[in-house]
């Protein structure tokens, strides 16, 4: 039975994409709410059977009352017996039947689907963001939005069928009911209302944004905590530990702020809610009596309506909390759709086609590039790259070497001019085949939280096993992954190297980065200062392989280490975002400019730089 609720609605049924999904709150979760319309439909009309049942059942007891004190026992089950056997099969039978049905359809068909739906959106959405727009927030604050904000969600959607869809049916029964008995048994009740109703909007006014003051106060604090957490090595080298506790102090005790604030909203609804309940009894039920003992009203009226107001003086806490969690769950998604629901900027052309490579050209046309700045980066670079041709790109931080390998990948798009392979404009093929056909390993050989196996298989996922071992070997990576052993026992390839490779040495980080790329083979090659993190010994060992990659390639490599690249076919130097120099080694060394200049000033291999940080190349 579960089984049937739980797959009413398959959170990962295929749905149109968009790039620009709704931003305001209430298109977004209509959005959401398509594939569950007719799960929807249902719990609507369940809940407000759920409602009808029990209001009728208050009046029902009324009726009984009335009938027990007409007549004598013998002659009342004479003559309603039938009746009461009638309504004890339908309390045990029909009305458990009618209730599992309602919470059937919210907690396993709604409740795990409607988040899980929601989540998985957000997920594949916000992963399609370009690498500028995760660099301009807090990994961890974009986490906790995607993780608050479905659970959230979810919860406001329970909330609107649980308890407002039913307690809306319930009060407008319950006038119904009081007016049927006496007219003017409906008129404190009116009177409550009305008071309930002003209490509810100043309450609903109020904490929506309460709640999205605090719910923005929390991720912060995530963002904070998880950026100490991650670079918990920097924070130990510099012992920065009290500084990093005043940090997040700030962010913790803001968020203990805003929620302070939001609880004060609870404590004044409940008080004042409680005085009102208590001028519901009084009123209803005191009117009651005082029919009752005017002759105006039966013994069966005054239980009625004192079985009706107790109910709803119960009930009234839980609806104005459940209206409070409502618009409180509102508050966290609509914090959450500040991220999840910005635009996809960097996309795809409608019917981009994969990028076809046949020899593997490059070339630059008046490529600009400025970060929104109106220096670094690039400025109006043209060049060729012939296919197969092997180039070494230097330069000081800040010259535009990095700058040039994000928009070859396509991480960012040109502030002006482009790039062509093999004589096709990159911005109109798609992204996931330009990128198939580029191998990278950086200076920050980052890994994923995972496997050895896992993380060399990423270069090509359908890979065997005895080709990964091979890329293994050619990266000089095999000998040390079989030394390997994490926390839980497993060794080796199975050994999980820990967030970003963390449990890793430098050179062990990079040579199982290397293997990933040797393993994925791409025909266009970059090396981003690819053997900076290794010992001289190994880097020895691995310069073939690395001239083997290159075979057959056209390999851009970025170096401060020059001897890395002497060998390269041409060597171009980047300054203040132009291309400053071109030749070969010996060529340049003639000329006696820049690139001759750092060869002088090399010390143990490595290009001088002045005191400049790349704030974008």
């Amino acid at each position: 039975m579960f089984r049937f609720f739980e797959t009413l609605v398959d959170p990962y049924a295929d749905y149109p994409q968009t790039d620009r999904p709704p931003r305001g709150l209430r298109s977004y979760l209509l959005y959401l709410s398509r594939p569950f319309r007719k799960v929807f439909a249902w719990a609507f009309v369940t809940s407000i059977a759920v409602a009808a049942v029990e209001i009728w059942l208050i009046g029902y007891l009324g009726r009984v009352v009335d009938l027990m004190g007409n007549t004598t026992p013998a002659a009342f089950w004479a003559a309603h017996g039938v009746e009461l056997v009638a309504m004890a099969v339908f309390l045990v039978t029909l009305r458990p039947a009618l209730q599992g049905l309602n919470v059937a359809l919210l907690n396993n068909a709604v409740m795990p689907n409607f988040g899980t739906l929601f989540r998985w959106r957000a997920h594949r959405h916000v992963l399609r963001q370009s690498v500028g727009w995760f660099e301009n927030d807090f990994a961890g604050r974009i986490a906790n939005r995607i993780m608050q904000a479905p659970p959230a969600a979810g919860e406001a959607v329970f909330q609107v069928f649980d308890a407002l869809t039913f307690a809306t049916a319930y009060v407008i029964g319950a006038a119904i009911l009081l007016a049927d008995a006496d007219l003017r048994l409906f008129i404190p009740m009116a009177a409550w209302f009305a008071a309930y109703l002003a209490l509810l909007r100043w309450t609903v006014r109020r904490i929506g944004p309460a709640s999205k003051a605090a719910s923005d106060a929390r991720s912060a604090v995530t963002g904070r905590v998880v950026d100490s957490y991650t670079n918990i090595q920097s924070v130990k080298l510099f012992a920065h530990h009290s500084g990093e506790l005043d940090y997040a102090k700030e962010a913790i005790d803001h968020a203990r702020s805003t929620f302070a604030a939001e609880m004060r909203l609870f404590t004044i609804m409940d008080v004042v809610l409680t005085l009102l309940n208590g001028a519901l009894v009084l009123g209803v039920v005191g009117w009651a009596i005082w029919l009752w003992g005017q002759g105006a009203a039966s013994v069966g009226v005054v239980a009625a309506a004192a079985a009706l107001v107790l109910r709803l003086n119960a009930m009234t806490g839980w609806i104005m909390w459940a209206v409070s969690n409502f618009f409180q769950s509102l508050g966290v998604v609509s914090e959450g759709l500040e991220t999840i629901a910005q635009p996809v900027t960097l996309t795809d052309r409608p019917g981009a086609p994969a990028l076809r490579l046949e020899k593997g050209a490059i070339a630059l046309r008046d490529l600009t590039h400025h970060y929104g700045q109106q220096t670094g980066g690039l400025d109006a670079i043209t060049l060729d790259i012939a296919p197969g041709e092997k180039i070494g790109l230097i330069g000081r931080s800040g010259a535009g070497k990095s700058t040039l390998v994000k928009l070859l990948l396509r991480f960012y798009d040109p502030d002006g001019g482009r790039i062509e392979i093999d004589g096709q404009d990159i911005a109109g093929v798609s992204q996931d085949s330009l990128r198939r056909e580029i191998g990278m390993v950086s200076q920050d050989a980052s890994l994923l939280h995972r496997s050895v196996r896992d993380n060399i298989l990423y270069g090509r996922p359908e890979a065997g096993e005895a080709q990964m071992i091979a890329a293994a070997r050619k990266a000089q990576a095999h000998d040390f992954i079989l030394g390997l052993r994490d926390a839980q026992g497993r060794t080796g390839y199975d050994a999980q190297v820990g967030e970003r490779g963390v449990k890793l040495s430098g050179g062990q980080r990079q040579r199982i980065a290397l293997a990933r790329v040797i393993l994925k083979d791409a025909p266009i090659l970059v090396l981003d200062e690819a053997t900076s993190a290794l010992d001289s010994e190994v880097e020895a060992a691995i310069q073939d392989t690395l001239y083997g990659m290159m075979e057959g390639k056209t390999v851009i490599a970025i170096a401060h280490r020059l001897s890395t690249i002497a060998h390269m076919d041409r060597i171009l130097v980047l300054d203040q975002g132009r291309i400053a120099e071109a030749g070969s080694h010996g060529d340049l060394l003639g000329r006696g400019g820049l690139y001759a200049g750092f060869w002088a000033r090399q010390s143990g291999g490595f290009l001088g730089t002045d005191d400049k940080t790349e704030a974008a190349g």
